[in-house]
């Protein structure tokens, strides 16, 4: 029978880098007394060994598992979520944390209350929920939480543990854009309304509107994709005085290039489209896409950074609410324009 060798263990790494196995022991738990050039002959020992420090081994010696979870909803693969919870996976390894993933089937309260067991069960240190629906904010103040906890992408109302973008603010930069090129009737096609994301955006567009003394019109409820875009364009695009669309996100707005080309109404001769993300896809549209925003990127980062301040630190949770950017191109321009779009963006703000 033939034998597998033998893995390499923390003796053989401490014998390459010429120092003891408590040293190399201390360099895997981040013990600050260790010089940098020792720890990093100690980590140039282990790349060349190719070792993996044992992680219930250490979780039992240190009494830390060193692991921050995600609990997200099944529409994790929008674009959004996925961006943010790859930015969360990136800092927490720079971070020195593994990250666990439990999503949600469905947003049932049994089904959240899995999802938040299975990651307790694997001794968590702190939770990043990505899940913005009221039924899971109601579960979190239910179960009572003994680890630290943040939530993305923004609540009904802000709190120390909510770290979004403004929502609010993004919608009413995408309607003024509208507004200040001569659309008087515009649209908004809105997300589902369970998501706090499209009650906010319906907000902004209402509240941009009647401050331009505009009267908002009905914001048919979609679901994120360009199906339910192209079916809430083909109704609201039959309306001729309908001369911009204000889509709730950009797989939406494409549902909308669709339905608009069946009608016979040009992009943006006969009605300009805007949307909200600003997925790597939209710059490749045709005609591209005007559309919001948002550091997905960011705020995953910024997510891992306050729970590891409130992990090891004890530092008080603090809301981070982040400004989105209006990216101005081609399928905007002013009401009876040849088509040239619009070129100056109005200035929404930076990030914080």
């Amino acid at each position: 029978m033939t034998e597998h060798p033998r893995a390499p263990g923390m003796r053989d790494v401490a014998a390459l880098a010429g120092v003891s196995h408590q040293t190399v022991s201390r360099v895997i738990n981040g013990h600050p007394s260790i010089r940098e050039s020792t720890r990093l002959r100690v980590l140039d020992a282990m790349q060349q060994l190719h070792y993996r420090p044992n992680r219930a081994a250490r979780a039992l010696v240190t009494s830390r598992s060193r692991t921050i979870g995600i609990l997200s909803t099944s529409a994790a693969a929008l674009y959004g979520p996925v961006s943010s919870i790859g930015a969360i996976q990136d800092a927490g390894r720079t971070a020195g944390y593994y990250i666990a993933v439990a999503q949600l089937s469905d947003l049932t309260p049994a089904s959240i209350a899995a999802g938040l067991d299975h990651l307790l069960a694997q001794s968590v240190e702190g939770l990043i929920v990505i899940a913005p629906q009221e039924v899971v904010l109601e579960q979190l103040e239910r179960a009572r939480l003994d680890v630290p906890y943040v939530t993305l992408l923004g609540g009904p109302s802000s709190t120390a543990r909510e770290l979004s973008v403004d929502q609010v603010a993004g919608a009413r930069a995408a309607t003024r854009h509208l507004v200040s090129a001569g659309h008087r009737r515009i649209v908004h096609l809105s997300g589902p309304l369970d998501w706090f994301e499209a009650q906010a955006r319906v907000q902004g567009y209402r509240a941009e509107l009647e401050s331009a003394g505009l009267e908002p019109l009905p914001a048919p409820e979609g679901a994120w994709t360009a199906e339910s875009g192209y079916r809430l364009a083909l109704a609201a695009l039959t309306d001729p005085e309908v001369t911009a669309v204000f889509a709730s996100n950009d797989q939406m707005a494409l549902g909308v290039y669709h339905a608009a080309h069946e009608l016979g109404r040009r992009i943006p001769e006969d009605v300009s489209v805007i949307g909200f993300d600003d997925i790597p896809e939209a710059a490749h549209y045709w005609p591209p896409l005007t559309t919001v925003l948002q550091d997905f990127t960011q705020l995953g980062r910024r997510s891992v950074e306050n729970l590891v301040a409130e992990i090891e630190g004890g530092a008080e949770p603090t809301a981070v609410s982040l400004m989105p950017d209006l990216v101005v191109r081609a399928s905007t321009a002013p009401v009876g324009s040849a088509g040239a779009g619009l070129h100056a963006s109005p200035d929404v703000g930076g990030s914080a």
